[in-house]
């Protein structure tokens, strides 16, 4: 029953990729038929194993914090790569939301009865094997094989070696409780080696792998969309933006900027742009520059960002296209509404871009002109999450226009195919 792939540093890596692989082909083909109350059986036993051993999983983090320097990781890596006590008990919660969530397998998504009598419908069935490659945030490990699972997907996870440690304990925890719930461990798979080259056998794979995800730094994005075989679902770079309109209430606006740069800036929904209408140069503009320095906010400005922020820094076009994951932003002041849209279209990584405004006019022409995965309005940029959507957790946050966009929960980790009722017909 335990059906699971035993990594050995002896054998050819190769070989143990294919076998991974072809292991996890074998138990999708099971995994579709679970109940949903298998499904969530397991999800609230993890977790509740995952809160028994918490202290274990953060003993283990440590080790990776310890070691972070070593692999010349930024502080903001280091951020990222941190396991808090608050930080494990959201994606403990995030697999019982999962759980409660209703099973996307198995779904009519729409149907019809054609005039012959035929009935036709459109059910949602998993996707089948999903390779998920990941760096730093171990949190995910718990996010992405709760998803997998309750959409009836095989995982094989691949995380990053700053995170070794920490990926193991958890992925050990997350074996035991698929065990005591007599499913096959080898459902949820990590690949036993931090070896470069594991990632690539993997991604040739194309007969065994339906689909791979890739989430964390730009190299590790444009490998993957260069190498892989299967398609790639890509959890991309998050140069999001903050437009603040002519008409606003400064109290308000300054809350959201603060919020989307400082609350957690080494994340790919924080803020790494900022958008001022002209009308602010003398009133606004300076009251949130001190705002920001406050906090400890590097500014890179335009010209006129300059001329009434003393301490900034003059901007280059790198840095309006930049994705900082740190305690600095770019600023830029625009004449117009339609000015801010075309900087966003232009510079923007089509992940998350918000407006600060009074006018009800001007959020929908923004809503309606950029181009990204998520537009706010008078919020924070950090909302952009599956956890805060409701999705229960995330996979990652597509940039991407095929198959799904935004946070991909559940629904977007199906696809679907056609199922015909008849009763004889026959076509003529």
């Amino acid at each position: 029953m335990n059906m699971e792939m035993i990594w050995s540093g002896d054998e050819d890596l190769a070989a143990q990729c294919l076998a991974c692989a072809q292991l996890s082909r074998e138990i999708s083909n099971r995994l579709g038929q679970y109940t949903r109350g298998q499904k969530d059986s397991w999800l609230l036993h993890a977790a509740s194993l995952l809160e028994k051993n918490a202290e274990k999983i953060l003993q283990a983090n440590q080790l990776d914090l310890e070691a972070g320097p070593g692999y010349g990781l930024s502080e903001a890596n280091i951020d990222r790569l941190r396991l808090t006590p608050l930080r494990l008990r959201q994606a403990v919660e995030g697999l019982r939301q999962i759980a409660a969530l209703p099973d996307p397998v198995g779904e009519i998504r729409e149907g019809s009865k054609r005039p012959n009598g035929l009935q036709v419908l459109k059910q949602s069935v998993p996707l089948g094997v999903i390779l998920f490659l990941y760096e730093s945030r171990p949190n995910v490990t718990i996010d992405a094989a709760g998803l997998c699972f309750k959409s009836g997907n095989a995982v094989i996870l691949r995380g990053g070696k700053e995170a070794w440690h920490s990926n193991q304990a958890i992925f050990q925890i997350l074996q035991q409780a698929l065990i005591d719930c007599q499913i096959p461990a080898g459902a949820i798979q990590m690949v036993g080696t931090t070896h470069r080259d594991a990632v690539g056998h993997l991604l040739q794979l194309n007969k065994w792998i339906d689909l791979v995800i890739p989430r964390g730094g730009e190299s590790l994005i444009e490998r993957v969309a260069r190498e892989a075989r299967m398609p790639v679902l890509k959890h991309y770079r998050g140069n999001c933006h903050i437009y603040v309109d002519a008409p606003i209430d400064q109290d308000i606006a300054e809350k959201i900027i603060i919020n989307s740069k400082c609350q957690r800036p080494g994340v790919c929904n924080a803020l790494e742009s900022l958008l001022i209408h002209k009308d602010h140069v003398k009133t606004f503009l300076p009251r949130l520059g001190q705002a920001l320095s406050v906090k400890g906010v590097e500014i890179r400005g335009c010209a006129i960002t300059c001329l009434h922020l003393p301490g900034a820094k003059m901007a280059t076009e790198d840095d309006f296209a930049a994705e900082y994951l740190e305690l600095i932003v770019s600023i830029r002041v625009v004449n117009d509404l339609q000015e801010a849209i075309d900087h966003i279209n232009h510079y923007g990584s089509q992940h998350t871009d918000a407006i600060i405004t009074k006018e009800l006019e001007n959020a929908n022409r923004f809503i309606q002109g950029v181009d990204s995965a998520a537009v706010v309005v008078n919020a924070s940029t950090r909302f952009h999450d599956g956890y805060e959507l409701g999705l229960g957790a995330e996979i990652g946050i597509s940039t991407d226009k095929f198959h799904a966009r935004g946070p991909c929960g559940l629904r977007e980790l199906t696809t679907y195919k056609y199922v015909v009722f008849g009763n004889g017909q026959i076509r003529e």
